[in-house]
């Protein structure tokens, strides 16, 4: 099995651990470090809405927590038909750790589709875009 592959089943597992009672959109999400290890996440939603957190932070987050800073690969996994692609904030939040990440989206049906956070962030806001003080 490649490592695409073992990402796509990772993230599809974590979908199902999606907290989604309001949009009825279950969000699974795989984070391969360039350490070789794998942290995934679900998102999780709230009834206020602004507290609603994505799967692809999830993993992030914890992935951060653990230590990790540094990313070769995402897969994204939901249980709508048509892949569903990360949103904005998830695309800045990952654009501060891996620029250039290849992610991988599938939906329940179709095949996935590959791309990359360049291609889906270009112009990233980052720290070079900061004012800094001489």
């Amino acid at each position: 099995m490649s490592t695409r592959d073992e990402l796509l089943s990772a993230a599809r597992e974590a979908l199902a651990n999606a907290h989604a009672p309001y949009s009825g959109l279950r969000v699974g999400a795989a984070l391969l470090g360039k350490s070789g290890r794998t942290y995934t996440g679900c998102n999780i939603e709230n009834a206020s809405y602004g507290l609603t957190i994505c799967a692809e932070r999830v993993a992030l987050f914890r992935a951060v927590a653990e230590g990790e800073t540094a990313f070769q690969a995402l897969a994204v996994a939901n249980d709508s038909p048509q892949a569903v692609y990360p949103c904005g904030a998830c695309r800045q939040v990952l654009s501060e750790f891996a620029d250039n990440l290849e992610i991988i989206i599938c939906g329940s049906e179709g095949e996935p589709v590959e791309t990359s956070l360049a291609q889906l962030l270009p112009h990233a806001f980052g720290s070079s875009d900061l004012p800094r003080e001489g």
